[in-house]
């Protein structure tokens, strides 16, 4: 597809078409006052139930009037906690005109791209395609079987700073739909054709060693030595990119790596961008500093920075890693956690009708709650200032209000000022909360499973692993259909919406971490057969690889497959790198080889930039080597598994191996023989392949797990 297409488009057919339609008149008062969205499920869509526009959910009802009507479609693809799907909401789903013009001429649909990510994901590509950019919200016209010919993302109510308009670009779109039919007809078929051409197909050569070179140079290029972080402004977290590189630093000894992870984790703790009164991250900063944030907080970014929190505390032993990750966890599991154990997914920037409004601070407010003499010390230290020093993106000028944040992390524990940050988190609750969008999603829910999972081993709490058994425990019960197949997303006790490939990997993940975490056989079951189902529904046997959804889901223009890791890992990388841990966790190597077929299923995106795959880098990673197969043996192992959890060894499987008959030696039938010696847990060890004699002393298991000399 030709970038900018969009303009092509309306410069070619449109110019002379605007005043060729009658524009309606408003409707009358009365009337409805929901649309169709009010049965939906999803907070997203229940935003929108009483919009003037007449709303449709995606589904067969909303296309065959489009059909029967010879109307085009109307897509509009966002999320329930996207600052700018507010503001075009208040600005033009809500407002009479806009929602006159869009009734008229078009059949009008919402989709929640956290619900529907394989719709997201097809006409996203168009849209970058067509603009050159991407985001949400976004705009899609379609025609009634689905092929999109104009696509963008925000449309204020009129036209401003270049920007077109929806009051004039609608008309517009409808002229050329009734008097134009052939050119749009021409576009839709040309894009789709560019569309299913852009789906990877034949596979390549295996990656090698020097990929995960080539991913570290490219990550050193763009790395911000001041800031940290891998690009300017706007600036995203990113943290599998800080996990590849603690597990390059740790293969290679190069320092540079581990420096650019110390020096990210630790400017992103101090900013903005951290909640440091009530803990958790925001999802990116604005600005190259990680001062200004856009406000909402995703279950996704706090399950990835945990991760990176905990590892990076694995690799140096620097406590402050520790309680950063703890503080992640704390504000988790207590804002997002249901009480049936899920997670939910997310809490909005807005409150009030205003970003950030619950999270800024002005002097006057922070002495009203703490004192004078307590508001001078912590205005000091998280610099509150009379001017403000937060900038409204929208305004553009400062506000008089604060973004509390470090000038430098305090790496030691202050008791006085986390007395007044309670104080000020108390006083924070009782304002008017942002919006929290409950629904459970499978896929983020296997991320914080993980997270949690990882962190009770690490950090030694008991509460973070109860928490991931729990919410792994509610999937199991309660996000599977009658055939035991994932479901996406749960809320107010309905589960529904057939699951895609991240919610299958990123679940399985969760799985794999806790069964390490507990050594419940039970669990690493589940994970086996949940990524057996995966393989069954979701392969591609043609090319290699794991497409979007299953074999038997809703056909879409495209059957998609992806690699990219962006905010959040891509299905493709995170299923690479379990199955090569269920290789080795069960000595079935069939899951190995389909590992390396992914690697091979992407050869234009892993040769040129593989640093947009860190995640399959991890797999690389691992695939290479030096890794290493644990079992445990015996029945008393915790002196020995005590020691196994305080390093950083990302490249290993733990097992345990109870005396007797076990589960765990069917599941993994190379365990069987492996008993424990003289009555004292026993460590098997295994290296690249080779293994070493048994021990029962913690000091030589460590040695074994050390690269060698």
């Amino acid at each position: 597809m030709n970038e900018h297409a969009n303009d092509r488009i309306l410069h070619e057919a449109m110019p002379h078409l605007p005043m060729a339609l009658d524009l309606p008149s408003l409707p009358p008062d009365g009337g409805e006052k929901f649309n169709r969205l009010v049965f939906s499920q999803s907070p997203y869509l229940l935003q929108h139930a009483a919009n003037p526009v007449d709303w449709y959910p995606w589904g067969k009802e909303a296309f065959e009037k489009a059909l029967k009507e010879d109307k085009p479609v109307f897509l509009s693809v966002g999320y329930s906690t996207c600052h700018w799907c507010h503001v075009m909401e208040r600005e033009s789903f809500e407002d009479e005109e806009v929602a006159a013009l869009m009734n008229k001429f078009f059949v009008c649909i919402k989709v929640d791209r956290e619900e529907r990510p394989d719709i997201d994901k097809v006409y996203m590509d168009v849209t970058q395609a067509l603009t050159g950019g991407g985001g949400w919200p976004m705009t899609v016209i379609m025609t009634p079987d689905k092929k999109p010919f104009f696509a963008g993302t925000y449309f204020p109510k009129n036209g401003r700073f270049g920007r077109p308009g929806l009051m004039q670009l609608l008309p517009q779109l409808g002229a050329a739909w009734k008097n134009d039919r052939a050119k749009v007809m021409e576009a839709a078929d040309g894009i789709t054709q560019e569309l299913q051409k852009s789906v990877p197909s034949k596979p390549g050569p295996a990656p090698t060693p020097s990929t995960l070179t080539k991913a570290f140079e490219q990550l050193r290029s763009s790395f911000d030595s001041e800031h940290g972080g891998f690009s300017r402004a706007p600036k995203f977290p990113v943290p599998h990119n800080l996990m590849f590189l603690l597990r390059y630093w740790k293969r290679t000894g190069d320092p540079a790596a581990l420096q650019m992870v110390e020096k990210t984790l630790r400017e992103m703790r101090a900013g903005g961008i951290f909640d440091h009164i009530g803990f958790g991250f925001h999802r990116y900063s604005t600005d190259p500093e990680w001062l200004v944030p856009h406000f909402e907080k995703m279950l996704y970014d706090q399950a990835l920075l945990a991760m990176a929190y905990v590892e990076t505390y694995q690799a140096t032993g620097n406590e402050f890693y520790a309680r950063t990750a703890r503080e992640i966890f704390t504000y988790v599991l207590r804002n997002m956690t249901s009480p049936d154990g899920g997670f939910y997914s997310a809490e909005d920037a807005d409150s009030e009708g205003v970003e950030g409004k619950f999270y800024l601070w002005t002097p006057q407010q922070v002495a009203e709650v703490v004192g004078e003499e307590a508001a001078r010390k912590f205005d000091d230290i998280y610099n509150i200032v009379p001017g403000g020093n937060f900038n409204d993106e929208a305004a553009g000028h400062k506000t008089g209000e604060n973004i509390p944040h470090l000038e430098r992390p305090l790496f030691e524990k202050k008791t006085d000022l986390e007395d007044i940050r309670e104080q000020l988190f108390r006083a924070r609750e009782k304002r008017v909360h942002p919006l929290k969008d409950d629904k459970i999603l499978t896929d983020w829910n296997g991320l914080m499973i993980a997270a949690l999972a990882k962190g009770g081993e690490a950090l030694g709490e008991p509460a973070y692993r109860a928490a991931a058994v729990r919410a792994a425990d509610f999937i199991l019960r309660n996000m599977r259909d009658d055939k035991g197949r994932l479901l996406k997303r749960s809320r107010l006790g309905a589960a529904g919406l057939c699951a895609h490939l991240e919610d299958y990997a990123f679940f399985v993940w969760g799985l794999i971490e806790v069964y390490e975490s507990t050594f419940e056989p039970g669990y690493l079951a589940q994970a086996v057969d949940l990524t057996d189902d995966m393989l069954s529904r979701f392969w591609d046997d043609e090319n290699g690889g794991f497409f979007l959804t299953a074999d038997d889901s809703e056909q879409l223009l495209v059957r998609s497959k992806d690699i990219y890791d962006g905010a959040t890992p891509s299905g493709n990388s995170v299923a690479a790198l379990n199955l090569i841990r269920l290789s080795r966790l069960t000595g079935d190597s069939t899951y190995e080889t389909r590992a390396e077929e992914i690697m091979k299923a992407f050869p234009t995106y892993v040769a040129r930039a593989p640093s947009n795959l860190s995640v399959l880098m991890m797999a690389l990673n691992f695939a290479v080597g030096p890794s290493y197969e644990v079992v445990i043996s015996g029945d008393q192992p915790d002196d020995l598994l005590r020691e196994l959890r305080k390093g950083f060894v990302p490249n290993k499987v733990v097992l345990l191996r109870p005396d007797g008959d076990t589960p765990i030696t069917r599941l993994s039938p190379f365990t069987e023989p492996l008993q424990s010696i003289d009555g004292k847990a026993t460590a098997y060890v295994c290296r690249n392949f080779a293994c070493a004699l048994p021990t029962t002393d913690a000091g030589e298991m460590i040695k074994l797990l050390k690269p060698s000399e």
